[in-house]
């Protein structure tokens, strides 16, 4: 979700009924060397709250530095990813990378659980490939540690994004009797029913949504009405479609400026639309405008045109 879950998409979120958000994931060496973008990136907003900011490395000390930095913040609780399976992060030992050894993550987790006194929770995946599930044990020493709650992606770092995730040791991580600490569900949760099917089926405490809430932002309340009220709420309709990304635009304009602000909300506007007949034209002539009117403008013919 880099460059995706910026303070602008998760407002969105927050204000369709995701109840806890996280930053995007932050790199520590970034943070420690004064990046401007690094730093932004942990910028959030009072409406965000409850709000973690991530963070991943792949060295004990620039990752506890970086958690001493970002807990300056004040967010509610520091996140350390060792779950992103990108090469270009795991390669370099961080992210999923970090799985290859297991005993470094749970001496890093320990330095910067004694150092901070903001809660520090973990999110990782079942291993880093089909010979080295170790999560059930791995999930135990984070607890022992002090880690306070623990997200797992049904994948190994191996399987990236590729397949069906797999949720049976997640289950098992979380009918462990030893375990005490909130476990967070993670992988291909995509609709009401499968986040319904998670929570009966595998006990967990929370599902964490990544990749579906691009375009649909709509997710968390039509889960949310599921869950407590098995109720079905329909996907949005054009009008509303366009309303959304109107705030999108709006939020993504008053954070960064007309020019990046317009620039950044193009990797949106195929999710917002993907499910509207005959997009296409229009979505490319959005991808193409240069400015807030040209968006506008688009957006105005598209509204016209479908309703």
């Amino acid at each position: 979700m880099e460059d995706i879950s910026d303070q602008s998409f998760r407002l969105i979120c927050k204000r369709k009924a995701a109840s806890l958000l996280f930053s995007e994931f932050v790199a520590a060496d970034g943070i420690i060397r004064g990046v401007e973008k690094s730093l932004k990136k942990m910028d959030f907003a009072e409406e965000e709250r409850p709000f973690g900011i991530q963070i991943f490395g792949s060295e004990e000390e620039s990752l506890l530095e970086a958690a001493l930095y970002a807990e300056q913040k004040k967010p509610d609780f520091i996140d350390l990813n060792f779950g992103c399976p990108a090469k270009k992060i795991a390669s370099k030992g961080a992210g999923s990378g970090m799985l290859k050894k297991p005993e470094k993550i749970i001496r890093i987790c320990k330095s910067i659980v004694e150092a901070l006194k903001t809660p520090v929770t973990v999110k990782t995946r079942l291993g880093y490939d089909e010979k080295s599930k170790i999560i059930v044990d791995l999930a135990e020493k984070l607890q022992d540690v002090g880690i306070k709650a623990l997200t797992i992606h049904g994948r190994t770092k191996q399987q990236l994004y590729g397949g069906e995730a797999d949720w049976t040791l997640i289950g098992m991580v979380k009918n462990n009797q030893r375990m005490h600490i909130p476990i967070i569900g993670n992988g291909d949760i995509d609709s009401p029913q499968k986040a319904k099917f998670a929570f009966d089926n595998y006990g967990v405490d929370g599902i964490m949504i990544g990749r579906a809430a691009i375009g649909n932002p709509w997710i968390f309340s039509q889960i949310r009405a599921f869950l407590l009220h098995n109720k079905e709420i329909e996907l949005p309709r054009i009008k509303e479609r366009i309303a959304v990304c109107r705030e999108h635009l709006r939020a993504s304009i008053a954070l960064k400026g007309e020019t990046r602000g317009v620039n950044e909300m193009k990797r949106h506007y195929a999710a917002y639309f993907k499910a509207i007949p005959s997009i296409k034209k229009y979505r490319n002539d959005l991808v193409l405008a240069s400015n807030v009117n040209e968006v506008e403008s688009v957006l105005n013919r598209i509204l016209e045109d479908y309703t």
